[in-house]
């Protein structure tokens, strides 16, 4: 049997969210969890998913839900563009790329922008980010850039071309054109892209 402390610790040392699945195979029993539930120690913030009552506000619940109900998910297009400020976009969804063969998600909130791609597409310029003491998965930059190019009808150019404005404007240390070029190459937007470039440099 758990006591509260101990179900407070473990929940702590899963950075103060805990799926109910995990807390099960952490040994907490079920009553336990529940009647923490509903003497408001622990707050659910999703399906199946809870956090802390007293923990600190989380900065982007959004992001940190899908990261942990959708392991294989990439933030992408203006959600990643958000995250790295390259546009005045406010994201009405949460835009993510997932592998072609991977199970349509089974929640409606945060509502979800899905990009379903190969895996050659899928897999290149992921990279980790910690956001609330939780890990996501998310496009780098320049990966980013070149995706908004590629999905330019789903989002429209215009963000496309402010997002690579704002990325040109960041200073040098934040920027890598050889990666970025081999986005462009890799998703065929070199020519749609180059122009735009090419006037901005």
């Amino acid at each position: 049997m758990n006591t509260t402390d101990q179900v407070i610790e473990i929940v702590k040392c899963h950075g103060g969210i805990i799926r109910y699945r995990d807390a099960l195979e952490e040994g907490i029993a079920s009553k336990t969890f529940y009647a923490m539930r509903d003497q408001g120690i622990l707050v659910r913030i999703s399906r199946g998913l809870y956090r802390l009552a007293d923990a600190p506000p989380l900065g982007n619940p959004d992001l940190i839900t899908v990261a942990m109900r959708l392991p294989k998910a990439v933030v992408c297009l203006i959600s990643a563009l958000d995250y790295y400020d390259l546009t005045e976009q406010i994201p009405h969804f949460v835009y993510i790329a997932l592998p072609q063969d991977a199970e349509m998600p089974r929640f409606n909130h945060p509502p979800l922008q899905i990009s379903w791609l190969s895996y050659k597409y899928y897999q290149a310029g992921i990279q980790e980010s910690m956001i609330d003491d939780q890990s996501i998965r998310i496009y780098s930059p320049e990966k980013t850039i070149a995706d908004c190019f590629k999905f330019r009808n789903k989002i429209g150019l215009d963000v496309a071309i402010d997002g690579l404005k704002k990325y040109l404007d960041q200073p040098n240390k934040d920027k890598d054109f050889h990666a970025l070029m081999e986005y462009v190459q890799l998703n065929r937007v070199d020519k749609i892209m180059m122009p735009y470039l090419e006037s901005l440099l």
